[in-house]
């Protein structure tokens, strides 16, 4: 018989090295202040607000349609806040365990996990951070102490906070303050998956394993839609062990809806599913039409024109160009469509760093022609992108 207890064991050992990585790799994390965001190798600036935006409405469907067709089991296998707080209550048996066995004083089991749990609550609260500050950043913040910026007095409070979920909320905070098993009652339908305990026959003999075992401390018996259930499974290994013995089947079981019957579509799947599809689609179309390069290019009207001891008409420009790709870039500033206009820019082409952005101004000059508009349009070619814009010059006639 397989045992979902030591699979659940080992996706959370799983998630937890992720959850380590993921910072260190720019895989999906913010940079708070580099004005970043990182989302499977692609580095977004915080303008880019609408592949952000698609990128965490896509992870949130996803947990979504997960609920739909799982139910709670996401809270079981993969939620942080289960993971740490069954690692909190095992390493806390394991010590008062480990003292039993030399012979020491209990009274030392205490202290001892305290100081476990502190060292724990720092080294995840700097995983944490570092999801919005670049950890060697970071690392330089907690050596010297730093306690009078934003990120050390966040490091701090997610210690505390840490500690104190280790020590004294644990499993309390998922039938407490945790919205996601009430939102799963609203997510779930007659074909959601559930932990069922069936037993047709009365062949179950009170042992109440499945309840010692419940990191929940419930009874699955009195029902599967209990908010403290978590589908973790473990009461299913614990009834599949002892009618094992006794060469009975299974009292418990995981089962598609209240009645077990097989998996298939509902109308609210399908809602579902064309919900995520469709934020995959945008993030997808966002992520493809995005442009490594962008420049920006705006007139500079607090003096509409000036004329140069030269004679022409001069207008200024200012210019920023932004490198959101992960090499350098080199951008040419040209004028199309603006008859004897010389531009005056140094200079010309611009090298710009990956991630970096940089500001400049320039003029264009243009000699007084005989029968000139006021406002003549014209086109700025800057690398691929051709700009719209204008050039002012005196009114009236011209000789």
């Amino acid at each position: 018989m397989s045992s979902w207890h030591r699979l659940r064991k080992r996706l959370h050992l799983l998630c937890v090295l992720i959850f380590i990585a993921l910072p260190f790799f720019n895989f999906m994390r913010f940079d708070i202040p580099r004005e970043r965001f990182y989302f499977f190798g692609k580095e977004l600036w915080i303008n880019e607000f609408a592949i952000i935006f698609f990128a965490l409405m896509f992870l949130m469907f996803v947990i979504v349609l997960s609920s739909v067709f799982y139910g709670r089991v996401y809270c079981g296998f993969l939620c942080p806040q289960m993971i740490f707080s069954e690692a909190s209550t095992s390493l806390e048996t394991w010590i008062r365990k480990r003292l039993s066995k030399k012979s020491l004083p209990k009274q030392f089991a205490k202290p001892l996990f305290l100081l476990a749990a502190a060292v724990a609550s720092v080294f995840l609260a700097f995983i944490f951070i570092a999801y919005f500050v670049e950890p060697r950043d970071l690392w330089h913040r907690l050596a010297s102490l730093d306690m009078h910026t934003a990120a050390g007095i966040c490091g701090a409070s997610v210690t505390l906070v840490t500690f104190l979920d280790f020590t004294l909320v644990k499993q309390k905070f998922c039938t407490t303050v945790c919205p996601y098993g009430y939102l799963q009652g609203l997510l779930g339908d007659d074909r959601t998956l559930l932990v069922h305990y069936v037993d047709p026959n009365g062949a179950c003999i009170e042992c109440k394993k499945c309840v010692r075992v419940c990191p929940m401390e419930i009874d699955i018996r009195k029902s599967p839609f209990q908010i403290e259930c978590i589908h973790c499974a473990d009461c299913i290994d614990a009834c599949g062990d002892i009618m094992a013995r006794l060469k009975k089947p299974n009292l418990i079981e995981y089962g598609w809806g209240v009645k077990g019957e097989p998996w298939r579509w509902t109308a609210r799947r399908i809602v579902v599913l064309g919900i995520l599809l469709a934020y995959a689609g945008g993030l997808t179309f966002a992520l493809s039409t995005r442009r490594a390069v962008l420049v920006h290019v705006a007139p500079l009207r607090e003096t509409l024109y000036r004329t140069g001891p030269d004679g022409r008409i001069y207008n200024r420009f200012r210019y920023q160009i932004a490198n959101r790709g992960a090499e350098a870039a080199v951008v040419g500033i040209a004028i199309r469509g603006l008859a004897n206009a010389a531009l005056l820019m140094e200079p010309n082409p611009v090298r710009i760093a990956p991630g970096k952005q940089t500001m400049g101004e320039f003029e264009i000059a243009r000699p007084v022609l005989a029968g000139d508009p006021l406002v003549t349009h014209f086109e700025i070619d800057a690398g691929a992108e051709s700009i719209p814009m204008t050039f002012l010059a005196p009114a009236g006639d011209r000789k």
